[in-house]
């Protein structure tokens, strides 16, 4: 009988996991994907104009567009002039007054309405140097995918993790994705050095069928571009086939122009982990049209096989000779040119390409580690190819790495990591934060996400977010958040500087832009509609196994929900009425207000021992439950408390510098 009852609060907790979350982004009357309506733009792929510009509106065939409108949170509405149709492809001008930004694209179809972020990036002024913030593998999932960080300290296992600190941070996927584009959003937007455009190369959700995955990751976009800092990215094999990819983040393959700059978009596709040829042979037209352009290359799986180079610098051979191509292939990866050469027709022509139209940057990901190669050709001209390591996935090594990874074979470290890159108009390529690009076994990328956290909590009477910044210095810049109408922020229960810029509500979702300061260490900001008072909902839903042997590590699994957000979860281990252990909890959907909490403990010695659950809200209430364990029987109680003593709370209200892009090398400080 309890066999039956466990197994049957298993399968309820298992049908809670997998409910979809709701999309606080997608502006519909229906439910309506963008891609339904639109092929580009899309949010992983905006139309680019200046003020006057005429852009290109791909509608899905048989789709029939009515109207078009650019908002965003501070600037518009502007209605886009809709010029005519030619084969298909609509052309809408940009209005000659329209405030440069990020704008959501608001698209009116005989089939519905959506309203797009990052549909449409108005530009000041053409850049003369793309200053680029890459990252790679997202892997963002509705589900439950995390790893968990320490200062410098990746590990995939709580367990493991606490051998270096007692408070670990666990990154979902989903977390460390809007943690890296919130990041770039607040500094890339003023300064001399401004960052210009976020790209990401490929692997955005974890499984390709997961529709909520890829909701979040529009939100997350939304983060970034609707803060002022556009976003472009391409498909990798975790997005292959495209069942949701091309409804909700971009096409296959695409080019967009930026200035002096051309962004040219691969897909790899899957298994395959090469364009086909008939790809390629686009691209060849593309770069023919454009050959006053700096061509930047974006394709998931990497074109150099890593273990096979040494030093990162292939120089003084060109695939245009056959001799040197035979050593060439030997360096080039297998998923380019095929185990036994079968697709080496394909890499030799792409890299010809590299060659022939000087292609200055192949930007990667796929290997989950930092692997720079510099290719100079027989002409000297120098070809940059860059595969970065996971920007929002638990790796598969650890840092350091286990025996079980230096077993395997992997012994460079790993964390999540995003680059910054400098390209100028004469095709220099300038990693500007890196000393030594080809360092061996150190970690060459730059500490976002992993050392600025951000945790967002949207309840249904306010907003939350908890900052964790271990970066060495304040980070300023504008951030956005979604809010309930009528939500203000709360200075006594926020302790960062902020100033608010403006709120809009954008189809059906209200957002509020703010300036802010957010220092070292942990704060918050609140936005309620009035200052919560409500203690978190929290019980213990059983223990995994549920009869552990004294000694035997077991997990506890949490059910908890808040009105505004729960800012921490913590487990206390009771034995003879004494707390002898604490350790934190996460949550494996921190998306959520409402989620299941779990954490794992290394053991009790003893039969009988008590579990305390303390769940703690913005504001200082507590909820609390308790779970009794023996060899005899088990039992579960819960209380609450409400209490605003005591907690995190103040603010300092005025004006936030932002800050250039000059102060990063600061804000990134590296592990030395």
């Amino acid at each position: 009988m309890l066999g039956r009852r466990i197994i049957a609060l298993l399968m309820a907790l298992f049908t809670l996991a997998a409910i979809p979350t709701t999309s606080v982004w997608a502006a519909t009357t229906t439910s309506l994907a963008p891609g339904d309506v639109l092929i580009k733009p899309l949010p992983g792929v905006p139309a680019i104009g200046l003020p006057g510009d005429t852009i290109e509106i791909y509608p899905v065939e048989g789709v029939t567009i009515q109207s078009l409108q650019i908002i965003s949170i501070l600037h518009g509405p502007y209605d886009l002039q809709i010029l005519g149709t030619e084969n298909g492809i609509v052309k809408a001008k940009i209005p000659e007054d329209a405030a440069p930004d990020v704008y959501f694209l608001v698209v009116k179809s005989d089939k519905g309405e959506v309203a797009i972020p990052n549909g449409v990036w108005v530009m000041k002024e053409a850049p003369t140097v793309l200053r680029i913030v890459h990252g790679s593998d997202l892997h963002v999932t509705s589900g439950s995918k995390m790893g968990f960080v320490c200062g410098d300290y990746f590990q995939k296992s709580i367990t493991g993790i606490l051998e270096y600190c007692k408070n670990p941070v666990a990154l979902h996927s989903y977390t460390a994705t809007d943690s890296f584009m919130t990041y770039y959003g607040m500094v890339g937007q003023d300064g001399e050095n401004v960052i210009n455009i976020i790209l990401a190369t490929g692997d955005d959700v974890d499984t390709n069928g997961d529709r909520a995955g890829y909701e979040l990751l529009d939100n997350a976009i939304l983060h970034a571009t609707a803060a002022g800092t556009p976003f472009i990215s391409v498909k990798g094999n975790h997005d292959h086939p495209p069942t949701y990819y091309t409804k909700y983040i971009g096409p296959r393959y695409f080019y967009e122009v930026i200035g002096d700059f051309l962004i040219i978009g691969l897909d790899s596709r899957g298994e395959e982990r090469h364009p086909e040829m008939e790809q390629l042979q686009w691209m060849e037209q593309v770069l023919k049209d454009h050959p006053d352009k700096i061509p930047i290359v974006l394709v998931h799986h990497p074109f150099w096989y890593i273990s096979r180079l040494n030093g990162g610098v292939v120089e003084n051979l060109t695939a245009f000779d056959d001799n040197d191509w035979q050593q060439i292939k030997k360096l080039a990866s297998w998923d380019w040119v095929g185990r036994n050469g079968e697709y080496e027709d394909i890499a030799r022509y792409f890299l010809q390409m590299v060659e022939k139209y000087n292609v200055r940057l192949v930007l990667s990901g796929h290997i989950h580690k930092d692997k720079p190669v510099l290719y100079i050709d027989k002409d000297g001209n120098e070809h940059w190819f860059y595969a970065l390591t996971t920007t929002g996935a638990p790796d598969k090594t650890s840092n350091p790495p286990s025996q079980t990874d230096i077993n395997r074979g992997y012994t460079k470290p790993s964390w999540y990591g995003s680059q910054i890159i400098y390209v100028y108009s004469d095709g220099k390529v300038e990693f500007p934060l890196v000393d030594d690009l080809f360092a061996e076994d150190k970690i060459i990328s730059l500490p976002i996400p992993q050392k600025f956290i951000v945790f967002r909590q949207n309840g249904e009477e306010g907003t939350a977010v908890k900052f964790i910044n271990e970066l060495g210095q304040s980070v300023s810049g504008p951030i956005v958040l979604e809010i309930p109408a009528g939500a203000k922020v709360d200075p006594q229960a926020t302790n960062i500087t902020y100033t608010v810029l403006g709120g809009r509500e954008i189809g059906g979702a209200y957002y509020m832009l703010l300036n802010v300061t957010v220092p070292e260490g942990v704060s918050q900001i609140t936005v309620v509609k009035e200052a919560d008072t409500k203690a978190p909902e929290v019980s213990i839903g059983y223990l995994s196994p549920s009869k552990p042997k004294p000694g035997q590590a077991f997990k506890v699994y949490i059910s908890a929900n808040d009105n505004v957000g729960i800012k921490d979860m913590k487990v206390q281990v009771i034995v003879d009425g004494k707390v002898v252990a604490e350790y934190p909890a996460f949550s494996m959907k921190p998306f959520e207000v409402k989620a299941t909490y779990f954490t794992e403990i290394p053991g009790v010695d003893s039969e009988s021992f008590t579990i305390k659950v303390i769940a703690t809200d913005f504001y200082g209430n507590t909820g609390e439950a308790e779970y009794t364990h023996s060899a005899a029987t088990t039992t579960a109680t819960t209380t609450t408390t409400s209490s605003t003593e005591g907690g995190e709370t103040g603010s300092t209200c005025g004006p936030a510098v932002l800050v250039g892009l000059a102060l990063v090398p600061l804000l990134l400080r590296r592990r030395k």
